[in-house]
């Protein structure tokens, strides 16, 4: 892989940038222009062992590039508003709209190939399915302004006819592992699970608000970060190397194409920490009951037919990993 390339990064100091810069990290990469607001001091633990070539805050980028000019071979756009109980629509909007399509231009204007974070909160309650085909774009009901925000963004990058050099919007389904500490609520429950386990011996989840779900046994697509980085990288790599076609542009799902249920998830965390399971069932707060996902799961077969061919870590494996590697010696990667 051409190490040489100088990458940049957007969201760097929150819970996927700045994994995935330790993977870039990792396979030799240091030229990499890392952007966040780094005013957040719960987050430096994210970033402060990586290395970097150069540290921009986020409300100064767009002057910075223009002043230095440099020679940006890709673009990571990660950084996001990623709070879906954060229901005023004007907050998701500057960040997750306003501002990704300054990174597009950016990038058509100067030919870099770009990577982006969508999401699968796009696909609302799933209704039409969770397919990432182009056609369906326009119908998807989001239900919360973060997902409306991020189907507006796909919206208007579908439109435009003036494009970066290659591109993907990839709509992250519940990605959980090491670097989410920060994210209090929004943090999966595998941490909060493990951290209600280690003072109570129990775990708490929602119970079920509708009749064709049991306690528990809502449903979702949860993926490793790991995966989510390696998919990234794959990615920068076909890009970069003149593999990606032109009409391979465009969004993709990334889950692992496999529902689990809540009782499956936390059932993984008791056994990695070798302990018998209690899960206790209480009701979901009335603010988000009707803004609610039971059922999520990538449809993965545009990755696949594009060429992924890395197996997805399962979910047993990867909550294994996360609380022995992570959460038991309180590690950051």
């Amino acid at each position: 892989m051409q190490t040489e390339k100088k990458i940049l990064l957007t969201g760097a100091a929150g819970f996927i940038g700045s994994y995935l810069l330790g993977q870039l990290n990792q396979l030799g990469f240091r030229d990499i222009i890392i952007v966040d607001d780094f005013s957040e001091e719960d987050k430096w633990f994210n970033f402060d062992t990586k290395e970097f070539s150069a540290k921009v805050e986020r409300s100064i980028l767009f002057d910075w590039l223009k002043e230095n000019d440099p020679a940006i071979d890709f673009v990571f756009h990660l950084g996001a508003r990623t709070d879906t109980t954060e229901f005023d629509y004007a907050v998701h909007e500057e960040l997750n709209v306003a501002y990704s399509k300054k990174i597009w231009e950016y990038c058509s204007a100067k030919q870099i190939p770009l990577v982006y974070a969508s999401s699968a909160a796009t696909y609302g309650a799933g209704e039409l399915g969770y397919k990432d085909d182009h056609a369906l774009v326009e119908q998807l009901q989001p239900l919360n302004p973060f997902g409306v925000s991020k189907n507006e963004f796909d919206k208007w990058a579908l439109q435009q006819d003036s494009q970066p050099t290659g591109w993907a919007g990839l709509k992250f389904f519940n990605v959980y592992g090491p670097n989410e500490y920060h994210k209090a609520r929004m943090a999966s429950m595998i941490f909060h699970g493990y951290y209600q386990i280690r003072k109570t011996g129990r775990v708490k989840l929602f119970k079920s608000h509708r009749p064709d779900y049991k306690d528990g046994q809502q449903l979702r697509d949860f993926i490793y970060v790991k995966d989510v980085a390696a998919v990234c990288i794959w990615l920068f790599s076909q890009m970069t190397n003149g593999e990606w076609k032109g009409d391979q542009n465009g969004l993709y799902n990334l889950g692992t194409g496999k529902a689990r249920s809540f009782d499956d998830l936390e059932k993984a965390v008791f056994a990695a920490m070798g302990l018998d399971p209690v899960i206790d069932y209480i009701d979901m707060p009335e603010d988000i009951r009707d803004k609610y996902q039971y059922f999520t799961e990538a449809d993965m077969n545009k990755l696949r037919a594009a060429g992924y061919q890395q197996a997805f870590t399962t979910l047993e494996e990867g909550v294994h990993d996360y609380v022995k590697e992570y959460l038991i010696p309180s590690r950051y990667f």
